[in-house]
């Protein structure tokens, strides 16, 4: 698998980003302001992730996702570490990510890649989002905010 950063003449993956996060508009805002990187096997993408710069000093793993063929493979977390080896090779301090509180295989995912559950923002995916949204048999209501120093 080759890991590399979305050259500036090619349109990211919407398709695939949208497996991780169902607003076309909130992708759309956050891949134009991000730095977009793609996983590829066999000339077929099979992953991607986005990182966002938030503040001084610290970046946001804002969007990673995975074929859904391809999931369950380790290929996530390989994209997890690869976005924290090119945050550090920028010079970034800390990374933060966000995901879904019914989002349960996400946050052992982000767990095991040495994040740390910093707060809980209440009711953001109600508020930011027309549509309801549903996994593992949980509404998603509360977005779960975990960083690490790297």
């Amino acid at each position: 698998m080759n890991i590399r950063k979305l050259k500036s003449n090619e349109n990211p993956p919407k398709e695939l980003l949208l497996l991780a996060d169902p607003s076309k508009d909130i992708v759309n805002d956050y891949v134009d302001r991000g730095m977009c990187y793609i996983a590829e096997e066999k000339g077929e993408m099979i992953g991607v992730f986005v990182l966002l710069p938030t503040r001084p000093g610290t970046l946001e793993l804002i969007n990673i996702a995975v074929t859904e063929e391809k999931q369950g493979k380790g290929i996530g977390k390989r994209l997890v570490k690869e976005a924290i080896k090119a945050a550090k090779a920028k010079g970034y301090k800390t990374m933060e990510v966000g995901t879904g509180n019914s989002s349960l295989s996400q946050l052992a995912l982000y767990q095991k890649c040495g994040f740390r559950i910093v707060s809980i923002d209440i009711e953001f995916f109600t508020r930011h989002y027309s549509e309801e949204i549903f996994e593992n048999g949980i509404q998603c209501k509360d977005m779960i905010r975990l960083a690490q120093d790297i």
